[in-house]
């Protein structure tokens, strides 16, 4: 009995990488494309229209790393696969934790994307190799510190900035700063749009 393909959803790259992006899914017999080229404003109406199995993302086009988050919540079904120019393992970390399942270089392989896409649409998570030259300037949104994703992580579980000082050992005026720099980075105004879903309904 032949297996259903994995539905793809290609959000739009740089015409190089998404033209080659497209050929290799259209050669393998057991994907299928089912939006291509879709512009980063309307990727999220996109995936919930398809809700494909793998949606292969453009790191680059991000403005926030909240609208990965965003896109995690809207689609929950959909496994993110993000590429971004030359991601570090931390980077890559950080987009997992805002609800991406894999994170890989736009330089990777062919057959590495082709087995990244199958992973990810089973749930597995996949990474760069830890080798991975990441030198230079990653283009898209500023992520966090491990001190600031410490402090979203608390405030997301709803505690104060009393709670979390204490239990990060610092000031409140220090959390509150950390604080700040969380909500300027991800693009929201305050604690209650750092909520999970759960809690926000």
């Amino acid at each position: 009995m032949k297996r259903q393909p994995i539905s793809v959803a290609l959000a739009r790259f740089e015409d190089i990488v998404g033209r080659g992006l497209q050929v290799l899914i259209d050669e393998d017999d057991s994907l299928e494309l089912v939006a291509a080229d879709v512009p980063h404003g309307t990727l999220e109406q996109q995936l919930r229209s398809h809700v494909p199995r793998v949606a292969i993302l453009n790191f680059g086009s991000m403005s926030s790393a909240v609208e990965l988050r965003d896109l995690h919540q809207a689609v929950p079904e959909t496994r993110l696969l993000v590429l971004a120019n030359r991601p570090s393992p931390a980077e890559c970390r950080q987009m997992l934790s805002f609800g991406a399942t894999a994170c890989l270089a736009k330089s990777t392989e062919a057959r590495d994307i082709i087995h990244a896409i199958h992973l990810a649409s089973r749930g597995l998570t996949v990474l760069p190799p830890a080798a991975l030259d990441a030198t230079g300037p990653v283009v898209g949104p500023e992520l966090l510190t491990a001190r600031e994703a410490e402090v979203l992580e608390l405030l997301q579980a709803g505690r104060s900035n009393a709670e979390i000082a204490a239990a990060l050992h610092v000031s409140i005026e220090t959390v509150r700063t950390h604080a700040r720099r969380v909500y300027r980075k991800l693009g929201v105004s305050g604690r209650r749009e750092l909520r999970r879903p759960a809690d926000a309904r």
